[in-house]
Order: C-alpha cells, then sequence, then structure tokens
C-alpha cells in the first residue's frame, strides 16, 4: 500500500513538473514570437526627404505596375529603362527597414543605362505595396517568387535573360528564391545572409547576446507556422538548385548581417566551385557598401546638420516636440539637400565588375 502511494505521488510529481516545463516553454515560445512580430511583421515607408527622384538620373524611364502576392495582396512594381539596346533584365529585391525599393533607384539606374531592363518592387507593406504587415522575413522570397513569375509572363515586358541583384534581406531573397527559378542565369548577393533566422539572429545578438542563440530555434518553429517550406529554404539550397552564377559581396565590419552569416560560409562550402566570385571589403560597412568610398557628400551633409540641430531654441529629443521636430527636420533636409550630389554616389568601379559579371553569364 505504502509502494502504490509512493509511485502515485511520484507520478503525480512528473506530471506537474511536466505541466510546469510545457508552461515555461510556450511562455518563452510566445515571448519570442512577440519580440519577432515586432521586429518584422511591420510596414514601412521610405523617408520622403531623402528619397531617389527619377528626374535625379538624366534619361531614366520608369513604368509602374502592380502584380499578385501570395495572399493576394498588390505589389507596386517598376520597370526601369534607358535607351533602346537592352539585352536582359535585372530584377532588384530591396533591403529591410527602409521602405521599399527607392533607395536602390542609382542601381536601376546604373543597369538601365548599360543595356538592362531594370525591374523593381517594393515588397508586401512596404511603401505602395498592400499589406498591413510584411509577416517576417520569409515573406520576402515569396515577393520575389511572384515578381518573377510576373515578369517572365508580362505580355508588355520583353521576353530576355533575368539575372538578380539583392542587398541585405534582399541577398537572401535572390539566393533562396533560385529553388524556385533555376532558369535565372545570374545573382549578385551583397550583405545577405544563409537562412531565414539569421536575420533576427545577427541583429539581435547585440542587445541580446547570448540569449538570441535561446530564441533562435522558437523563431524557427514560428516561421515555419506561417510561412511553410519558404521558411526553411535557404541561400544554399537556392544555390544548388541551379547553374546560375553567383557573385557573393560582403564587408568584413558589417554590424547588420555578420559576414560569418554570409560570405564565409559560402566561401566554405564553394571557394573550389568556378560558378562562385567572392568579393570580400574589409570596411565598407553594410548601407554603403555600394557608395565610392571617395565620395563624401554624405559626411559633408551631415556635418552640416550638426550645427542645424544645435541651433534649435528647443528640446527636439523631448517626446512633446516629437512632432515638431519631425517638420523641421524634413524641412532643412528639404531645402539643403543636392539631390544631383545625393542621388550619385555610387562606386562605378565596383559596378563595373557587376556589369561584367552579368554580361559572362549571358555569353
Amino acid at each position: 500500500m505504502v509502494e502504490k502511494k509512493r509511485k502515485t505521488k511520484k507520478k503525480i510529481f512528473l506530471i506537474v513538473l511536466f505541466g510546469i516545463i510545457v508552461l515555461i516553454l510556450a511562455g518563452w515560445w510566445a515571448f519570442c514570437v512577440k519580440m519577432y512580430d515586432a521586429n518584422f511583421d511591420i510596414s514601412a515607408e521610405s523617408y520622403e526627404p531623402l528619397m531617389l527622384r527619377v528626374e535625379d538620373f538624366e534619361g531614366l524611364r520608369c513604368k509602374e505596375y502592380t502584380f499578385p502576392s501570395d495572399k493576394g495582396q498588390q505589389l507596386a512594381g517598376y520597370l526601369y529603362s534607358r535607351g533602346e539596346d537592352q539585352h536582359g533584365i535585372v530584377i532588384i529585391a530591396h533591403g529591410f527597414g527602409g521602405g521599399g525599393h527607392n533607395s536602390y533607384m542609382d542601381v536601376a539606374d546604373y543597369f538601365a543605362g548599360n543595356g538592362y531592363y531594370v525591374f523593381a518592387y517594393d515588397a508586401t507593406a512596404m511603401d505602395k505595396s498592400e499589406g498591413e504587415g510584411l509577416g517576417g522575413v520569409p515573406q520576402g522570397v515569396i515577393d520575389l517568387d511572384h515578381a518573377i513569375s510576373f515578369v517572365e509572363s508580362g505580355s508588355d515586358i520583353p521576353d530576355l535573360p533575368i539575372v538578380l541583384f539583392g542587398h541585405s534581406w534582399g541577398g537572401y531573397c535572390v539566393s533562396a528564391v533560385l529553388t524556385y527559378h533555376p532558369e535565372v542565369r545570374a545573382v549578385i548577393e551583397c550583405s545577405g545572409f544563409n537562412s531565414s533566422p539569421d536575420m533576427f539572429e545577427s541583429g539581435g545578438r547585440s542587445q541580446a547576446g547570448d540569449v538570441i542563440y535561446a530564441m533562435t530555434p522558437f523563431i524557427k518553429l514560428h516561421e515555419f507556422f506561417r510561412f511553410g517550406r519558404y521558411a526553411s529554404n535557404t541561400a544554399m539550397d537556392g544555390f544548388d538548385a541551379t547553374d546560375a552564377s553567383v557573385m557573393i559581396v560582403h564587408s568584413a565590419d558589417d554590424d547588420v548581417i555578420g559576414i560569418e552569416y554570409g560570405l564565409d560560409k559560402y566561401y566554405a562550402k564553394y571557394k573550389d566551385d568556378p560558378r562562385f566570385t567572392f568579393l570580400r571589403f574589409e570596411d565598407r560597412g553594410h548601407n554603403d557598401i555600394f557608395n565610392d568610398p571617395n565620395n563624401t557628400y554624405k559626411e559633408e551633409f551631415n556635418a552640416g546638420f550638426e550645427p542645424w540641430l544645435k541651433s534649435l531654441d528647443y528640446d527636439y529629443k523631448a517626446e512633446e516636440n516629437a512632432e515638431r521636430f519631425r517638420k523641421d527636420k524634413a524641412n532643412y533636409i528639404t531645402e539643403n539637400l543636392d539631390h544631383e550630389r545625393w542621388s550619385h554616389r555610387l562606386d562605378e568601379a565596383l559596378f563595373a565588375r557587376f556589369l561584367e559579371f552579368y554580361e559572362q553569364s549571358m555569353r
């Protein structure tokens, strides 16, 4: 009888312990999902005073489209061109958090001026595209999948070889999407990462430290339940699914997407594969990796901005002055920004290498 009571108590203890563990795990999962959604289930708009404008690029033409993505949400698409001798189409996948494709218009202008149509688009819930929120990182691959299919089926878009260009989040997207579009001729992946949770992990390490590694498994589950196969598809899955030429570009001092999540990982696997070209920088960071290091306009503008801040007769950091400061800042930028210089900061020697890479893939 005593032994039976002991077994009953032990059973109850194990049940209670199991219940506590389940509750702790469920609570931790809920917390991880909340953090993930706060950072990635967002909408974003380009900052209007700094937006690039078609009229700042001589001869650049832009035709706007809409096309559906996975849930029927209409995405804004843009076909850029210059001249009449196009022999390919570059599709651009933009980075995360700054709105849609606008900040890559200078990239579009360069390729449009060198023999390519350029198709760019705003991802779900970005700038002119529909959606209450992005949902998460894999949505970028879904949107790009639909963008490529739209370009390939578009009745008034020429049937030409397709190459891809992506930066940061877009770098991951142009790589992973190859699983679904092995027909793509070439990919330039800049400052990207291999798997969807890498973006959460790389960005979160500075804030959460090693705790981020305890969150990653739950983020993977969350993305899988929300996005299915797109969540588990990696950049290297895409590379292995195609014969496309691949150029990987990254800077060792990138503090947004660490190089260990991108170029270093790919180099370890593909360094002897002739399809791959690796371009490693040491000091170009993340957002300025395309810009000419000798172009100082951004620094010049920022140098003028600091004295203006000090000249304000109110505390611009105070919450009650937030709206006033927002308007004053926008007016200052509008009145003082030299759009011609702001719009032409690309490292053209670097882009000449990009262009030659695409040209070789066409041969």
